[in-house]
């Protein structure tokens, strides 16, 4: 789509934080790319750390800050922040005249979000939790659209719901791979695949919880196993070393850039319920055992969870009873269980949203002027 004669047409994404917003922001930005138009990343300093490879002609980098209403210096320090990237954000709309801001939560997608209300441009707010974010529930009531992944979507402003749009979480193209992977459930006899993973930033909890669980498999079990764990940097060797003495072949890394072919491979996944993996397993049909976050704001991993337990698609287990006990019990039913897996992808598979990037980009494309 061309702005007059000149350039395509831009759309502004507003994202950082965590991977759990940049995700579904990089499968945005490549459907809008592919239906012609350009994109910006704006982000901070930390956003900026999980922009590697983002697919946008640019990214730019504000300043910004998380509101803290414990510390009076560091709400002043956080507002003089704040201003400074909604200046430079106006500075750069100005220049670059963006017909739509999108913004996926988190602090740093603040000053963009702030300079599109100041500037009158459409702005859409897709919020990927099943509890509306802090930042997202700010912006919601004065925004044009609000996108959400998943049905269920609380806290959003009564004024916001006539504007509420399902369309749930834009994924990677890998994982869209991973779903043309049809699940094959464990032969008898054969390897037993399990991936864990602990979100982008990886989680302490699951480099000693999973080993130890593992380990109190039988010998014939443990034989079969072959893991891909997410492990801390610092965690490797202790959690290595668990796995050695246990006789079971594991991989680790402190991040895996081959998630989609991991997760096409896997028979059994063991994770967080931020929004992002929720989707993805869905997306690409893939049993669980879900651990949300006790800390997350609003206990909305929990809320992520939801749809895909009462689906069948996964186990849960509240962190406080995330134990190598209770998921030794729980590995040794269903890894002797490969219908019941099969099943439970099925319905993980039922549940995914495999459209979700081009739903959102036919919604940004209503409501840019």
């Amino acid at each position: 789509m061309k702005d007059g004669f000149s350039r395509p047409k831009l759309v502004v994404i507003a994202a950082g934080g965590t991977g759990g917003h940049m995700f579904p922001a990089a499968a945005f930005s490549q459907a809008m790319q592919a239906r012609g138009w350009r994109t910006m990343l704006m982000t901070d300093a930390r956003g900026k750390r999980y922009a590697d490879g983002f697919p946008a002609q640019s990214v730019v980098e504000v300043p910004a800050a998380t509101i803290s209403a414990v510390n009076p210096v560091k709400m002043a320090k956080a507002a003089l922040a704040i201003f400074a990237g909604v200046r430079a954000a106006q500075q750069r709309f100005g220049a670059e005249r963006p017909r739509l801001v999108a913004g996926f939560g988190g602090y740093p997608s603040v000053p963009a979000l702030v300079a599109a209300r100041l500037g009158s441009i459409p702005l859409l707010i897709h919020e990927q939790n099943a509890v509306l974010g802090r930042v997202n529930r700010l912006f919601a009531g004065g925004a044009q659209a609000v996108a959400s992944g998943f049905a269920r979507l609380d806290r959003l402003p009564a004024k916001a719901t006539a504007r509420h749009h399902l369309t749930g979480n834009p994924v990677r193209g890998s994982i869209l791979e991973a779903r043309a992977t049809a699940y094959a459930p464990p032969s008898a006899g054969g390897a037993l695949r399990v991936l864990i993973t602990g979100g982008s930033q990886g989680a302490k909890l699951f480099g000693a919880v999973p080993p130890a669980a593992f380990a109190q498999l039988d010998a014939q079990t443990r034989a079969r196993l072959q893991i891909t764990h997410q492990v801390r940097e610092e965690q490797i060797a202790d959690v290595r070393a668990v796995y050695e003495t246990a006789g079971i072949a594991a991989e680790l890394s402190p991040f895996f850039r081959d998630m989609g072919a991991r997760l096409a491979q896997a028979h059994l996944v063991i994770a967080r319920a931020g929004a992002s993996t929720v989707s993805e397993l869905a997306a690409a049909g893939r049993p669980a055992v879900l651990i949300p976050f006790a800390a997350a704001m609003d206990d909305h991993q929990t809320a992520n969870a939801e749809g895909l337990a009462h689906a069948g698609a996964c186990d849960v287990i509240a962190e406080a009873d995330f134990t190598p006990e209770r998921l030794a019990s729980l590995l040794a039913e269903r890894l002797t269980d490969p219908e019941g897996l099969a099943r439970r992808a099925a319905a993980a598979a039922r549940v995914g949203q495999p459209l979700a990037a081009e739903a959102l980009a036919d919604l940004a494309e209503k409501l840019a002027f």
